[in-house]
């Protein structure tokens, strides 16, 4: 199923900003159109003051390239953008290139679920330079929101401590796409369900959810309002208990609880969604077991995330399993990821590669050249060491590599060490060759990331860098385009 097609039916290919649309222009314009090109996407500084990212949204990106094509409407709308003197912005010819244009370039990608971290190459793209300039945009806007959701996912997971993790934020999401990407790339990044129904028919996550405090104030006691939730749906009763006293409220669950057993039936649990979760998440769970119900779990909510989970686990809360909405599904306290898209090689047809490099004031922001592949390097102990390397220039068996927050420290990989490339094949040619895996998969595949990271890339506040470098011949070759670059300028 495309995703993206279902959703909307119809041409996304303007979804763009208006620079993409003006320098492909220039490039059909010039002759430059049908250069090839190198751009590769990567992010230069961790989120949430962490370690690691979590990779994901690569399977919208391949929904979206399957559909990349101009329809007539777009072309239409082109057509009548006017420029500052009040005539067409783009030539009709160049509109007609755009109608007869087929996506044509290679893609390389590492794959969903996998840790990653700054300046790292999530997605590569060499074809046709038109088409590579007119990727930047959506391919940003898929990647950055999901990996962003997708870590956040992972932090709040690693804080429970392997109690499940329910994604409840649809209604404080940026909109219907927001909500949806978030829910995926929060399962995706560990958690177990989500609320969020349309995402449960879109991507078949596991949905759950029971009752609001709307449901307890329609009665005239809360009493009454679990024995109408208990008898209209007996397989599903987690009660919300803090709509008047929560103390009280678990003492009425208990009681419905009795009457469902008589029935054959089992209270799930209770749900904690204000005051001190702690505290009463103990007193709730003595109750609970006191009554005969030690099975019975206790669901707390109310605006947490990895730090506040910390915390509650630190006060030993009896909590079974949380859930997390508005921080985890808007990624509240960092909105973007800042992943940016550069190009790195140009190269005329007959032609050897030209490679580029961008200058900064910011050593952040001057980029690696080339065709890049990373190679990560394993211990017994989990991963060792992430290597950029160009791929026309290779990487031998073992390496020395210069890490890229301070070219000063060096790391030598020794001959035989397991390593895994990172960036597979997705399409070629722009045809698909990329099986892509199901989101219980990528899933999957975060957890086993998360448990072979150093501890200390771990950690919530002050987390150690993971050695991320280019190898040594690549980090020559940086160094000596850097220089006629600058020379150029000087």
């Amino acid at each position: 199923m495309n995703l993206l097609s279902t959703l909307y039916g119809h041409s996304l290919s303007l979804l763009t900003d208006l620079y993409q649309l003006t320098m492909a222009y220039g490039y059909w314009k010039s002759g430059a159109a049908e250069k090839q090109a190198v751009f590769n996407l990567f992010f230069r500084k961790n989120p949430f003051d962490g370690g690691f990212a979590i990779s994901c949204g690569l399977e919208h990106v391949i929904d979206y390239l399957d559909r990349f094509r101009f329809d007539e409407s777009d072309l239409d709308y082109l057509g009548n953008l006017t420029g500052n003197d009040d005539k067409p912005l783009f030539e009709e010819e160049f509109l007609e290139h755009l109608r007869e244009l087929k996506f044509s370039c290679d893609v390389d990608a590492i794959p969903e679920g996998t840790a990653v971290f700054p300046s790292e190459p999530l997605v590569r793209v060499i074809g046709p330079l038109i088409q590579c300039q007119l990727l930047e945009t959506p391919l940003l806007n898929l990647i950055n929101f999901q990996t962003l959701i997708a870590t956040k996912s992972a932090r709040i997971c690693m804080a429970t401590q392997g109690e499940p993790v329910l994604e409840f934020g649809l209604r404080r999401a940026q909109g219907i796409d927001g909500g949806l990407a978030a829910s995926r790339a929060a399962y995706a990044g560990g958690c177990v369900g989500t609320s969020n129904v349309l995402a449960g028919k879109l991507f078949g996550i596991p949905i759950k959810g029971t009752h609001a405090h709307s449901w307890i104030m329609t009665f005239d006691d809360e009493l009454e309002a679990f024995e109408a939730y208990a008898d209209a749906m007996p397989n599903n009763c987690v009660f919300l208990v803090d709509t008047y006293d929560t103390i009280e409220g678990v003492r009425k669950a208990v009681e419905v609880g009795r009457k469902l057993r008589e029935r054959g039936f089992e209270m799930v649990g209770i749900r904690l969604d204000s005051g001190d979760l702690a505290g009463l998440s103990i007193e709730a769970r003595k109750i609970l077991d006191e009554a005969g119900f030690p099975n019975a779990g206790i669901v707390a909510s109310n605006d947490l995330d990895e730090h506040l989970v910390t915390e509650l686990k630190e006060q030993g809360a009896a909590i079974d399993i949380w859930g997390i909405g508005t921080r985890l599904a808007t990624a509240f306290d960092q909105p973007a990821l800042g992943g940016v898209y550069k190009l790195t090689a140009v190269r005329r047809p007959s032609e050897d590669w030209q490679y580029r490099v961008k200058l900064s004031n910011e050593p952040i922001k001057v980029s690696n050249p080339g065709i890049q592949q990373v190679r990560r390097f394993e211990s017994e102990d989990g991963f060792l060491a992430d290597v950029i390397f160009d791929t026309r220039q290779g990487i031998g068996d073992g390496c020395r590599m210069f890490e890229l927050s301070d070219s000063s420290r060096q790391m030598e990989i020794p001959a035989g060490t397991p390593f895994e490339d990172l960036l597979v094949p997705v399409l070629r040619k722009g045809e698909l060759v990329y099986e892509k895996p199901a989101l219980s998969e990528i899933r999957l595949r975060t957890l086993a990331q998360l448990a072979k990271l150093p501890e200390r890339t771990k950690l919530f506040k002050k987390a150690s860098s993971y050695p991320v470098g280019l190898e040594e011949g690549f980090f020559s070759l940086k160094s000596k385009l850097i220089e006629l670059a600058e020379g150029r300028t000087s």
